[in-house]
């Protein structure tokens, strides 16, 4: 595995081999917790004002830019996954009052995002992992750019803004996308020192499609 590769997220070092199958598992196992994390997060957040669940938000993001661009320490380790784990905190604090809104206006699309997102993640997985090409080089951009809508879209719902469905749907789409991309990196460049930053990205995927589909299906 190049540096070259996986330079958005960690800089060049010898990280053990690992099997696909064990690598998998503790991607998912962290992707697992992260979003209990964040579940535990929406739940004490839900009666917060809309001005500190948006310094939640700002928090939960600038965590995510340092994970991404402040070395190895915020990658690889045990300090690397409390920092994932309290991101995911973070992020859930945000979503807090978004999430007791529709509770309240609209259980429906809520449930009916939870199993669109769910589904969707199951397909994206499976795609990444019987997709021949090697779609690590567009690992970076694709990643910046599910990243800031993620924030994007949490700022502008606390905002009291609605996105359109198209838009919704353009977030969807590049969130999926990433998914496709990091299950094959699992499969062809994954190591042991992957794991935490591949579940950083695919947590923050599974917020963003979580969202779009709620903004797409309370649209209707």
């Amino acid at each position: 595995m190049s540096e070259q590769t996986t330079g958005f997220y960690r800089e060049g070092v010898a990280p053990r081999a690992i099997s696909t199958a064990q690598l998998l598992g503790q991607v998912m196992f962290l992707v697992a917790v992260a979003l209990g994390f964040c579940a535990l997060g929406t739940l004490l957040g839900r009666d917060l004002a809309l001005g500190t669940a948006r310094i939640c938000s700002f928090a939960g993001f600038g965590m995510l830019l340092v994970s991404s661009f402040a070395g190895q320490r915020f990658r690889v380790g045990a300090f690397a996954m409390g920092w994932l784990f309290a991101t995911a905190l973070m992020i859930g604090l945000g979503l807090g009052p978004i999430i007791d809104y529709y509770l309240e206006a609209d259980a429906t699309a809520l449930t009916q995002a939870f199993v669109g997102t769910a589904a969707t993640v199951a397909a994206a997985g499976a795609l990444g992992f019987v997709v021949s090409k090697d779609l690590a080089p567009w690992m970076r951009p694709v990643a910046m750019i599910v990243f800031v809508a993620a924030f994007g879209t949490i700022i502008w719902s606390l905002f009291g803004g609605t996105l359109s469905p198209l838009v919704s749907a353009g977030i969807y789409l590049l969130s999926a996308l990433l998914i496709v991309i990091d299950f094959n990196f699992i499969r062809k460049h994954g190591t042991e020192d992957d794991a935490i930053w591949l579940a950083t990205g695919i947590f923050v995927s599974i917020v963003n499609i979580f969202l779009s589909l709620l903004n797409i299906f309370s649209s209707r």
